[in-house]
């Protein structure tokens, strides 16, 4: 969410921003509905005003009139609010100067490349064959027990996917983030707050989200009527930490690293991906996240920092990989700058996509109210920006698929043999 002010200082920019990111905002109808606003909450004050006068003199019958005045224009009030509210919601952030612009992911525009994409002398199985000759992925007892998109994860597989994720954390502990297990059954504003919402409260039917349907007991036994989302990165709880708090300018930028199970839906994603565990509903992740000062240059500074972690994790791990820089057409709403990581994966015959690095200025702070005091004792909103660290499943396939042997066998790589205990995988 941007600020108002700005909003009006920046209307052209706006709304070029509106249609490069293809979006359907009106931002003259925004203006409009904040004039309206402010012209309601000016006479809105002035009866409020009127009535203290009256109650002073104690004139009974003027009170009564201001009174119901009042109520009628504080209910004006309410709905032109509402409908600012849902508007503002909507506006997106400037991208920065060097997004390219472009209409979908097919104008992302490659800008690094690492590593030979292997040639195998014989005829390589897909991370499906592989699972299921290593006994170490079941499919077919998955979507028994979970459903569609269900899968277990067995014997090494599980070993190996616990290497991954820790070799990660480790890493980025090196680092200097800081790490956190968050909880994954979160509250509705956590996800608005980081922007998991496309609108001011979750829609089932365009949100990724899954919501609980169980309702919580507070702590004194009575109902608990807040709504409960399952989380689909750790980056929304970590952005939600420091939420309705004032920070201080000597204690930023703050880095946090978290682990955590991700639930996604994928209801925009019906018939994609339909083989495998290339899109799941549930998978582990290794997320970073910095809360910094409202310095631009600063950020992408850190965002290349980030970045840099995760480009040399797929080194580490020995993982062909490219570096994308996201187009406008395919930039989230609230993104400023966006970079993708993809890694080679053998199966599809193609790169997919194992991280994203993503710039949000203030746009989620002012949803989740992060502000920090600056030298000159002013506040301000805290600039935030998140990276993913590396995601269980793309990363299993892409090494079960790329350290295939011609004897069935599965090289693990040799940054994970201290967390495995094995350098091989073989065929049961």
């Amino acid at each position: 969410m941007l600020d108002i002010k700005y909003i009006r200082e920046n209307i052209e920019e706006l709304k070029k921003a509106i249609v490069v990111k293809k979006l359907d905002l009106n931002l003259n109808q925004l203006i409009s509905v904040d004039d309206k606003r402010k012209e309601l909450i000016a006479k809105v004050d002035e009866l409020r005003h009127h009535r203290n006068e009256a109650a002073e003199k104690r004139d009974i019958e003027q009170g009564r009139k201001i009174k119901q005045q009042l109520e009628n224009l504080e209910e004006d009030l309410k709905v032109v609010t509402e409908d600012f509210d849902k508007l503002m919601v909507k506006v997106p952030n400037i991208p920065s100067k060097d997004t390219p612009e472009g209409n979908s992911d097919a104008d992302n525009v490659e800008i690094y490349k690492w590593g030979e994409i292997p040639k195998f002398g014989f005829t390589p199985k897909n991370h499906i064959e592989l699972g299921k000759a290593l006994d170490i992925l079941d499919l077919e007892r998955g979507a028994k027990v979970g459903g569609y998109r269900g899968y277990f994860l067995k014997n090494e597989g599980v070993m190996l996917v616990m290497a991954v994720m820790n070799y990660a954390l480790n890493k980025m502990v090196t680092a200097g983030f800081k790490p956190m297990i968050p909880p994954t059954l979160v509250k509705e504003n956590v996800l608005f707050g980081s922007g998991y919402f496309k609108g001011s409260e979750y829609d089932p039917e365009v949100d990724e989200i899954y919501e609980i349907a169980t309702a919580d007991k507070n702590e004194d036994g009575s109902q608990n009527k807040e709504k409960k989302f399952l989380v689909g990165t750790a980056e929304a709880p970590l952005l939600a930490y420091y939420a309705n708090e004032t920070l201080k300018e000597e204690d930023l930028p703050i880095k946090l690293t978290g682990f955590s199970q991700c639930y996604r839906s994928e209801i925009g994603s019906y018939g994609k991906d339909t083989k495998g565990i290339y899109r799941v509903h549930e998978f582990f992740k290794v997320e970073q996240i910095i809360l910094a000062t409202a310095d631009t240059k600063q950020v992408e500074d850190l965002q290349q920092e980030m970045l840099k972690l995760s480009m040399q994790l797929h080194e580490d791990l020995g993982l062909p990989y490219r570096e994308l820089l996201i187009c406008t057409g395919d930039l989230g709403v609230g993104k400023y700058r966006q970079y993708d990581l993809e890694a080679w994966m053998p199966g599809l015959n193609r790169y997919g996509e194992t991280g994203s690095a993503s710039i949000f200025l203030d746009w989620q702070s002012r949803r989740l109210n992060v502000k920090y005091v600056d030298k000159n004792g002013d506040k301000k909103y805290v600039y935030m920006l998140n990276n993913t660290a590396l995601p269980s499943p793309r990363i299993f396939i892409a090494i079960l698929e790329n350290f295939q042997q011609t004897d069935g066998t599965v090289k693990v790589p040799k940054v994970l043999v201290p967390f495995t205990g094995f350098s091989e995988i073989h065929p049961k």
